[in-house]
């Protein structure tokens, strides 16, 4: 059976309906570019994690060095990589050295070789010159700590014409190096909008009912503060301008739900997470998305629709 007949959204018309239709070009920059998108999150009173320190030429990485030389914690990052490439989690001190995620020890010449890389484009799409930001470091919430190994875990929220359709939990684990990227082995896990409940995962496409590395049960948990998580998401893409967007967003311990970056072109793989597929959630969106709604009624409506969803 053809995948558009399962309600299955695939690359082609994703790009040709949906993100060339409702994303203006003009405006990817402003999710492409990480310091703009923590701009505009700024902007719009959207939690985000503090930005520490900066470079965009090699001639400011002593300056970036002298403000992160005391710190205990932090995380380096390209403003314009992709996939997690590039970035670093320091997560203490070891002597003179910085721990890594994952207990690897790095010196300070290490950081700042790996920022000069950052600077030359090492990481960036399309390898152009980019820019080296220093990060908080965010810790993960109590409630799903024992579902992650190593790393923090994320909620990516799609968001289509102001709605959240579908959504899934990035669990990091060994085999993905602590990071939240399914390509790289972390656990997809699929959230029903209605309830915040974990209800399908999957890692490597293949369907799991635990983690692999903590053996915690994962289906049915609950989401911690799922409907601010939701509400943030919608919150940036009301100020990206962006009809298709995936919002990623992470639970911290102590500030709660914080956009962590955002994606005019987001992957079809929560697709698996969730065992259904976009286009029937889009073409429910499609039917009430011309009459103007405050940002609780469509997160209501949403709601309301997850419970259909749930039975397609």
């Amino acid at each position: 059976m053809p995948l558009n007949r399962l309600g299955i959204l695939g690359i082609n018309r994703r790009n040709i309906d949906y993100t060339a239709r409702f994303n203006p070009r003009r405006r990817y920059p402003l999710v492409d570019n990480k310091l703009l998108t923590k701009k505009l999150c700024i902007e719009g009173d959207i939690p985000t994690p503090r930005l520490l320190a900066k470079a965009e030429h090699h001639f400011e990485l002593a300056t970036l060095v002298q403000r992160i030389e005391k710190l205990d914690d932090f995380v380096v990052k390209p403003a314009r990589g992709a996939m997690g490439n590039g970035i670093v989690v320091i997560v203490g001190r070891e002597g003179e050295g910085f721990q890594r995620t994952g207990g690897r020890i790095m010196q300070m010449d290490d950081i700042r070789y790996h920022a000069s890389g950052i600077i030359s484009g090492l990481y960036a799409l399309g390898g152009t010159q980019d820019m080296v930001m220093v990060e908080e470091r965010l810790v993960v919430h109590p409630e799903l700590s024992k579902v992650a190994f190593d790393g923090v875990p994320d909620i990516r929220v799609i968001v289509y014409r102001g709605y959240p359709i579908m959504a899934m939990a990035r669990l990091p684990t060994k085999q993905s190096d602590g990071r939240a990227n399914l390509h790289q082995g972390a656990v997809g896990v699929g959230i029903d909008i209605g309830s915040g409940l974990m209800s399908a995962a999957i890692l490597r496409n293949e369907a799991i009912d635990t983690h692999p590395d903590t053996a915690e049960k994962l289906l049915g948990r609950s989401i911690p503060d799922f409907d601010r998580v939701m509400e943030i998401a919608m919150a940036a893409a009301e100020k990206t301008a962006l009809g298709y967007l995936g919002a990623d967003v992470v639970i911290d311990a102590h500030k709660g739900p914080v956009i962590l970056e955002l994606n005019a072109r987001p992957g079809l793989s929560i697709q698996l997470c969730n065992r259904a597929g976009l286009l029937p959630r889009i073409q429910s969106i499609d039917a009430v998305a011309g009459e103007p709604r405050s940002a609780f009624e469509r997160l209501e409506l949403s709601r309301e629709f997850a419970r259909a969803w749930r039975q397609a």
